[in-house]
């Protein structure tokens, strides 16, 4: 995640406290610590989260068995190779690396390794997100309003969806000589004239 803000690392941070999400913890680890190799093994052994900080344009090679997925078995168990230790690969591990680096250029190699989240900030962003905690602390009605307002709208567009989806269905499947008497396919086509309309 490139993140010169730091939004994503505590995006992560709380999603990682919550045990319905991450059963077995986070740790928060950097590239440049003692003991990172031994604490990465271990996470992956009990299916820890894993959030590695402050990244560079370079990756450490211990971490390509991770990023490529390179679990083989081993009676029957889910094993990886990280440097010269194979240990166990849990299922519940999740990797998350964050950059402070506003622009950075990784090599395709990188990159079809990773997903590749941009979480800067634009001006007009920043104004939204401070409109946003100004309305949520001075207005908090109008908030709920504008969420209930979303949930909505996302409700009817999938509904809308559906409907033309059915009306595609219908039309595909109708008699050509009779398409104007198939009541079904009027309904429908009424329906989603109001359906469009309250949206």
């Amino acid at each position: 995640m490139i993140d010169p803000q730091g939004q994503a690392n505590r995006y992560v941070k709380n999603m990682g406290k919550d045990k319905a999400m991450a059963p077995n913890d986070m740790d928060v680890l950097r590239s440049n610590e003692k003991k990172f190799a031994q604490n990465l093994e271990n996470a992956v052994r009990f299916g820890k989260w894993v959030l590695l900080e402050n990244i560079g344009e370079k990756l450490d090679a211990l971490l390509e068995p991770i990023l490529l997925q390179s679990t083989f078995k081993m009676n029957g168990a889910d094993m990886i190779k990280l440097g010269d230790s194979v240990i166990p690969y849990n299922d519940d591990f999740r990797f998350f690396m964050t950059t402070k680096l506003p622009n950075p250029h990784y090599p395709p190699e990188v990159a079809v390794k990773v997903s590749l989240l941009n979480f800067t900030i634009t001006p007009s962003g920043l104004e939204d997100q401070m409109l946003g905690v100004f309305v949520v602390n001075e207005l908090p009605e109008l908030e709920e309003r504008k969420t209930t307002l979303m949930l909505d709208n996302a409700r009817m567009n999938r509904e809308l969806k559906e409907i033309e989806n059915k009306i595609l269905y219908m039309l595909s499947n109708a008699d050509e000589d009779k398409i104007l008497d198939d009541v079904e396919l009027i309904e429908t086509l009424a329906q989603s004239k109001i359906t469009s309309q309250e949206i």
